[in-house]
């Protein structure tokens, strides 16, 4: 169902574009189940041991970050592609 689309949006713009457009999207999914992820787990140790919450809070906010830097870094390749 969703591939004579795609056909179709390749006969309209060139493959390189379509293939940027999907690569953008799949690295915004990606950093978004990874930072969920990351969330998920640092709330579950935080409910384990709430003494140690700001030590835990620190590192899931330094993985997030570079989470969204690989996203960030994949995003801009996309771009280029499709220039």
């Amino acid at each position: 169902m969703l591939f004579p689309v795609l056909l179709e949006a390749a006969a309209s713009i060139g493959l390189a574009e379509l293939g940027a457009a999907l690569g953008a999207g799949l690295a915004a999914i990606g950093a978004g189940i990874g930072i969920s992820k990351i969330g998920a787990s640092a709330m579950d140790a935080i409910a384990r041991q709430p003494e140690v919450a700001s030590t835990i809070r620190a590192n899931m906010i330094i993985a997030a970050g570079l989470v969204e830097g690989v996203a960030l870094f994949a995003l801009i390749i996309c771009f280029l592609i499709s220039l």
